[in-house]
């Protein structure tokens, strides 16, 4: 890139975050010629001053140069659903009915990297995980190539096959159950990633929890996730992580490390309560707004650097660093409308993923993303229902939303 386009980039990525020059300079501790001089495209920044400028406009270093996003990447837990439709769960030892069984990708890399590409083919996608020497494998390679994704970095398994989760969903509430075996994701671990030859705007991984080499504890960094970004992001990539719902007390122990190393942390209302130990919800099942706020408080002080995003049935959150917070609540759905909720969550991230890569403010990001999950919603696996961006645009114009107490 000359000086001068360089100039013009720095100058629009300036005033996108509301930067005077003086306040530019201040933080990057240069004076308000060398900033002016830089947008009049007198010159370059020295090369020492680029991570600094990159952390303050949120793009990386290569997009200042070179001038091109370079597209998302989504790595960790690649696995199948096989997903069942049941009249009703069962209490134990009682009996319920299976409406229909049918297989699909599943996890957080097809179910996010898949919904991304079906929002914007036009976006450079790849694809980071394991998965087994076996039929289900090839079958996930094969269903991420049919919407375009980059798989070359899925590498595969020589001691454990590909992993599974078989899903109970409740035909009338959308409501699910998991039962998962972990398989390949178990021994996904960093020595699995190329991080050298990465070259991606966003690296979003999921998820904690369900990744066992890379939820061992590390010395150094408190666990091997963390290390794994710290390292991914020192390369000057926004790096995002998102977690699994569980019912145990592991999750300070495991999420707390990776947030120091965030750019980006998005999860439910559930997940986050975990990490901080604060309920989103009162005891009549209401939210409580004021925790979920709090929390997302808590994830900054845990490091987190750009912005945490909290969704739930009723709405989504999102606090930047400056401690701003937007409230957005769900759209009005019609009645049978939900067909189930199968990556609801992953829907949800895709649209926040999308909004982040395409500079979206805070508020577009949560009404985009309730939008995505809610397309999600209209079908019973976890990908079937994502639709376009100009599809996805369509629907914010002519659905209502819910009321969000706040």
């Amino acid at each position: 890139m000359n000086p001068v386009d360089f100039g013009k980039k720095i100058t629009m990525l300036r005033k996108k975050q509301g930067l005077t020059q003086s306040e530019l300079a201040q933080r990057l501790n240069v004076s308000d010629k060398a900033v002016s001089k830089w947008e009049r495209g007198g010159g370059f920044p020295e090369i020492t001053q680029l991570p600094a400028l990159s952390d303050i406009f949120s793009v990386s270093v290569d997009y200042l140069m070179k001038g091109s996003a370079r597209g998302i990447v989504i790595a960790g837990n690649i696995l199948v659903d096989i997903i069942n439709m049941i009249d009703r769960y069962p209490s134990k030892n009682m009996l319920s009915t299976i409406l229909e069984t049918h297989n699909a990708v599943g996890g957080a890399v097809p179910n996010t990297i898949i919904d991304l590409a079906v929002i914007d083919p036009e976006l450079h996608l790849s694809a980071v995980g394991k998965i087994g020497s076996d039929e289900q494998g090839r079958f996930i390679i094969s269903e991420l190539k049919k919407y375009g994704i980059d798989t070359s970095r899925v590498v595969i398994s020589q001691n454990n096959p590909t992993s599974y989760t078989s899903v109970m969903t409740e035909i009338d509430t959308g409501e699910r159950t998991f039962f998962h075996m972990k398989g390949s994701n178990a021994d996904f671990s960093q020595k699995d990633i190329d991080i050298g030859s990465l070259d991606c705007e966003i690296f979003h991984i999921g998820y904690i929890l369900l990744l066992d080499a890379l939820d061992c504890e590390d010395e150094e960094y408190g666990t091997k996730m963390a290390r794994l970004l710290h390292d991914v992001k020192a390369k000057g990539i926004k790096t995002s992580i998102d977690v699994v719902s569980e019912d145990s007390e592991r999750f300070a122990a495991k999420v707390i490390p990776a947030l120091k190393y965030c750019s980006y942390a998005t999860m439910n209302e559930v997940e986050s309560g975990k990490v901080t130990g604060l309920s989103p919800r009162n005891d009549d099942g209401s939210l409580n707004v004021s925790n979920i706020r709090r929390t997302m408080e808590r994830f900054f002080e845990y490091g987190v650097r750009d912005k945490v995003i909290v969704h739930c049935p009723e709405g989504g959150f999102i606090m930047n660093r400056d401690g701003e917070f937007t409230a957005v609540p769900s759209l009005k759905l019609p009645k049978g409308y939900i067909k189930g909720s199968v990556g609801a969550g992953d829907a949800f991230t895709a649209g926040c993923l999308y909004g982040l890569y395409k500079g979206f403010d805070d508020r577009r990001i949560l009404e985009f993303s309730s939008a995505a999950a809610a397309c999600n919603l209209s079908a019973p696996d976890s990908i079937s229902g994502m639709k376009s961006k100009a599809y996805i645009e369509d629907m914010l114009k002519n659905f209502e939303r819910n009321e969000l107490k706040i």
